[in-house]
This record gives C-alpha cells, structure tokens and sequence, in this order.
C-alpha cells in the first residue's frame, strides 16, 4: 500500500496543496496554511465509479411542502436573530470573542428552551458540570430542566445523544471536540471540520438542533476552516466591547431567516437582559450637542436603529498623520477625506483624524457616509450641529449624494425617538416623514455650504 503523505490545507478558504507555504495561492491570505494529515487512504475515483449507490428521489420545484415548525425560545432578540424562532434540524453556529458572554447566552436560552417544552442537552468541553451549574445558580436557572454533560469524545457524546434523543443539543465549543479517528489534536483544521460534519449530519438524520459554540481568531473570523461555515445553516457572531454592557448579536448567513439582522442585549449581574430599542439605549449616554457629535439613523436587518457617530480632529506633531476608526471600514473613512479635499477643497492635510461609533456597535453600510462626514466637518470647524438632527446618506466619489434604502423606517425611528431634522440626499422616498422637517441636498458641496456655512 502507498505512504500516505500529509496535506497542507488553508483554513480561509479550504484549499490544499502537498507543500507547506506561507502564503495561500488560492486566496492570498497569509499563515493560514496548517498541515493535516489524512483520515486513510479511501477507495481511489476508478473502485468509487464502479460501486452503485442508492436512488435519490427527485421532486419538482412546484412541490408544496409544510414549512418547517419553529420553536420561540422566550428571547424576543434571539427569535429576531434566528428569523423566529428555532427550526428542527437546524445547525447554528455561534461565534465570539472570549469572555464576551456566549456560555451566558447560551445557558439562557437553553433553560428557555427548556421551559417551552424541548428537550435539552448542554455538553461543554471547556467547563466542568459543577461549574456550569455555578452559572446557572447565579443566572437564576437552577431549577431548569437541561440536562448536562462534560465530554470532549464525540463518539461519546453521540452514543449519548442517540440514546436520550433531545430535541435540542447545544456544544460548548466545536474547538475542544476530538473524532478519536482523526489523527490531529483538537481544534486542528482537520478535527474541526470532522466534528462540524458529524454534528450537522447528526442533526438532520436524528432531526435535532444543534448548536455549536466557535472561537474567533484575532482577526475576528471563526476559527478552523471556512467551510465550516458552509455546512451548518445559520452562523451568528457575538460582537460587543469589554468595556461596554451592549452585546450585538448579527446573523451573517442564516437559511431559514434575514441575514444581517441584529438581537441587542445588555450584560447585567443576572446575565444578559434584552434590549427592546436599542436605538434609546445607543443614545442614553450622549450629552449635549457638541462638535464633532452627529446622530446617524442606520438599518441593521430589518429594524432601525439609531447610534452616534463621534469625530475628533486636531493638529498631527507627526509627519505622516493617524487615522484611527472604531466601529467603521477604515477604508471608508480615508475615501470620505478624499472626496471632502478634491470636490469641496476642505484638506485635512496635517490632522489627526479619529472615528468613533459610541457604544461598540459595528456599521458597515455606505448610508454612514454623509454622517461620517458631516461628524468630520462638525469637529474640524469645531461646529456642533442641532441637537435634534440625524444624518444620513452614500457619497460617490464625484461628490453626488445618493439616495439610501428603507428612508420612510430611519425617518419614523427618528422622530420617535424626538428628532425634528433630518439630513438627507435629494430624491429619496421620502414623502411621509411624519411631520420632520427635511434638508435635502443633491452633493456634498452643497452639503456643506447649507450645514456649515462654507464651500
């Protein structure tokens, strides 16, 4: 029989090769190659072509089937995240930075879970029972119905499963679990990936939910390989600063529900309570108006949400300048300058530039362009806009506004929340705005010569 060499395989994008380098041919990335060896040498293509395999019954697209059944777990902002409500035979990933609060949300909606009438096993690999009931004590959940488990061997949690037949299986977490029939550690590539492949098939051929907990690497992606990703069918990262009690919960792929949508909670001593508006809570903490302060009406998912964009700019003693971003595309931000020095004749040559979204949320649609740059104005001129005043808007790079999506729902949030004015591009839908006076302007020198008196 022939030696069976070892394999180099990219944990970004899963392509292999038979040599080791420091970076990926396939996708470019660099020190993602890790070596992983073989699980044996299979049946070659010839011996798999002659071997005749079962019929698989083929329906047409007209065929009307029930949709699947979901289960409400009592956690409005997680049902919101998961497109409401559990769906059987599901595989969720959940991922997060360490300490963030994902064994605390997790044991909570396994308790609620459990108080809906689903059965539930919580197995940890990181945790002792007796410190997960710790947890719980502390949480309040003492007397909830989970069933727990501290095992590391999947063929042993498996057994397991098949002979207490839950309705709901939450791993903590996919890194710590072994296949004793993979020769790798745990959390190697090779591991992950076979762990991911047995439960996400155990949970569809037992019709079963599954959940599995993923650490992040520093970069802020799942670690293991990205097909991981791939097998299961909703994946959900748990993102928040350690020195804020906001929590974000985003959905980046989810199957059975909107991607992108977004569950807020709020990190208190009995655990995670949920954020009914964020948008109130976003903004409890902001003062006065001052310069460089500018509240931006942003779409996460399907809901509105209002948050506060916080600028600083001042003399660089450096020869090249900082540009410092938290909570936005840094990319972004130098394009916004660009366009601010070439179509308006505003430089920022020479000044430090710093961007903060207040409160640790992350945002990533163009619509925060003309509030990143009205937040960059306000502090350069040392001009504070009116209190009750939200911005929104993309800027091309001609210094054309462009109109954004869902302007009727930012506008509605808006004045809820008290706001009278609004900044907006020219030409958006925005004919109910519910009584709020609109600024529209069609560039952005025009922009700045109506906001801030200059051009």
């Amino acid at each position: 029989m022939a030696k069976v060499s070892a394999l180099f395989v990219c944990t970004a994008c899963g392509a292999s090769s038979s040599k080791w380098s420091g970076r990926c041919e396939a996708c470019g990335e660099w020190n993602t190659i890790q070596e992983e060896a073989p699980l044996s040498a299979g049946p070659s293509s010839k011996s798999l072509g002659r071997a005749k395999g079962r019929t698989v019954p083929l329906s047409d697209l007209s065929s009307k089937e029930t949709p699947p059944p979901r289960t409400a777990s009592g956690l409005s902002e997680l049902d919101r995240v998961l497109g409401g409500g559990l769906v059987p035979s599901s595989a969720i990933l959940v991922g997060g930075d360490p300490g963030i609060g994902k064994s605390t949300l997790l044991l909570q909606a396994a308790a609620q879970f459990a108080q809906a009438g689903l059965k539930v096993v919580y197995a940890s690999g990181e945790e002792a029972s007796a410190q997960v009931r710790m947890r719980a004590q502390r949480l309040g959940l003492a007397d909830s119905t989970v069933k727990l488990a501290a095992e590391t061997n999947l063929r042993d949690i498996l057994t397991t499963l098949e002979a207490e037949q839950p309705d709901l299986v939450i791993i903590d977490s996919i890194q710590t679990m072994w296949v004793d029939n993979v020769d790798s550690a745990p959390g190697s590539v090779s591991q992950v990936r076979a762990s991911a492949h047995e439960l996400t098939t155990f949970a569809k051929r037992r019709n079963v939910s599954v959940i599995m907990v993923g650490h992040v690497t520093k970069e802020g992606q799942i670690a293991g390989p990205r097909v991981v990703e791939h097998m299961v069918d909703t994946v959900l990262y748990f993102e928040g600063e350690r020195g804020h009690q906001f929590r974000i919960l985003r959905a980046v792929k989810n199957r059975f529900g909107p991607a992108d949508e977004i569950g807020v909670f709020e990190m208190t001593g009995a655990g995670l309570a949920e954020v009914v508006n964020p948008s109130a809570l976003f903004l409890s903490e902001r003062a006065q108006p001052s310069p460089g302060s500018v509240v931006f009406s942003g779409i996460e998912g399907t809901r509105p949400v209002l948050c506060e964009l916080q600028a600083l700019v001042a003399p660089s003693p450096h020869s090249q300048p900082r540009r410092a971003v938290v909570g936005w595309d840094g990319s972004r931000l130098s394009m916004i300058l660009a366009v601010l020095e070439a179509r308006c004749g505003i430089p920022f040559a020479g000044l430090d530039v710093y961007l903060n979204v207040a409160g640790g949320m992350k945002i990533s649609e163009p619509a925060a362009d003309l509030a990143v740059a009205a937040a960059l104005l306000s502090a350069r001129e040392d001009s504070a806009l009116p209190a009750e005043t939200v911005v929104f808007g993309e800027i091309s790079l001609s210094g054309a506004l462009r109109p954004v999506s869902q302007t009727e729902n930012r506008l509605k949030e808006a004045q809820k929340l008290g706001f009278t004015t609004a900044i907006v591009p020219s030409g958006g839908k925005a004919a109910d705005a519910s009584g709020m006076s609109l600024v529209q302007t069609a560039d952005l020198t025009s922009f700045v010569g109506e906001v801030f008196g200059a051009g």
